[in-house]
């Protein structure tokens, strides 16, 4: 992985001084809430649907349909932990909607996603801080055709388990919270229509965020697919299910802008965009990905950041 001492972070102010209509951007998504409600309830519709389907269906189902909603969930949650549903104001709404919007994900994550991003943002690529970015070991056994496809469908896994390895955190209430409460659905759900539905969501979770198309954002955000670029913006379709989380550099640049508005962002400001690097398919990233020798699991950049160093 290359290494760097260029600083962390890099503040966007002059781009607010030259177009004030930025910060009118940086407000609640008042359709977020009611979105994110339409999709959990498609789930739960979806778990009674499944009840009496053959296996070979419902994993059908779980990929084509439910993998597109839960990795969509995610990325609402990722959106609601910028407090873009009910804003700063109301910060302990957005960390109760976003346990709400992780209900058909099967599995705690709101919680200890938003204790981790918090990291990403202040500390992109910082060794020991970024949990985005991937081991050594990663970098080190993923390193052919195979094995990185390997890496791509087991995405799931290495999210979740990377923090612990990496950056561990001391347990927290709310994450203990989310915990319960997703058990408690869980178990509901097993009781009120048996095995299928709950398998149904777990595999929605585990293929909608492995070998999926969606799943081209993980790679196509930072890693380096140009010398000297670590983030990149995707302005095609797929934007219109993954609450615009293809653009990246703007949301970088202003975090507290809800995914809905980063469009506007770059309508306003199109020179500090248009000329940079960007993705065209996430398809083809994956592709490219997993066939292209000068990328994999170590292409990215990682630096050294201050509070990193204090740590060692």
């Amino acid at each position: 992985m290359p290494s760097t001492s260029i600083s962390c972070f890099h503040p966007f102010a002059h781009a607010v001084a030259k177009y004030p209509a930025i910060k009118t951007l940086m407000r609640p998504d008042p359709h977020l809430k009611w979105t994110v409600l339409a999709m959990v309830l498609a789930q739960l519709l979806a778990c009674w649907l499944v009840r009496g389907l053959a296996w070979r269906w419902l994993l059908f189902w779980a990929y084509a349909f439910g993998g597109c909603v839960n990795h969509s969930l995610t990325l609402a949650i990722h959106d609601i932990s910028h407090n873009t549903a009910f804003g700063t104001s109301r910060a302990a709404h957005n960390r109760w909607f976003a346990i709400f919007a992780n209900l058909p994900v099967g599995v705690p994550y709101a919680a200890s996603f938003k204790k981790y991003h918090v990291d990403h943002h202040r500390y992109l690529g910082g060794d020991g801080l970024d949990v985005d970015v991937p081991t050594r070991l990663e970098g080190w056994l993923f390193c052919t055709p195979a094995r990185k496809l390997l890496w791509l469908a087991l995405q799931p896994l290495f999210y979740s388990l990377r923090p612990l390895c990496v950056n561990p955190k001391a347990l927290t209430r709310m994450e203990v919270f989310n915990a319960l409460v997703q058990l408690a659905a869980n178990a509901a759900i097993f009781a009120l229509w048996g095995l299928k539905p709950m398998v149904y969501l777990l595999a929605s979770t585990l293929l909608g965020l492995g070998l999926h198309p969606i799943s081209g954002h993980f790679v196509a955000e930072h890693y380096m697919f140009l010398k000297g670029h670590e983030t990149y913006s995707y302005y095609g379709p797929l934007n219109w299910i993954t609450f615009n989380v293809g653009y990246h550099m703007e949301h970088h640049d202003f975090p507290s802008i809800p995914g809905c508005n980063l469009p506007l962002v770059r309508k306003i400001a199109p020179e500090y965009y248009d000329h940079l690097p960007q993705h065209h398919s996430w398809v083809k990233v994956l592709w490219d990905f997993v066939f292209e020798d000068s990328l994999g699991p170590y292409a990215r950049v990682k630096r050294v950041c201050k509070l990193a160093e204090e740590r060692l």
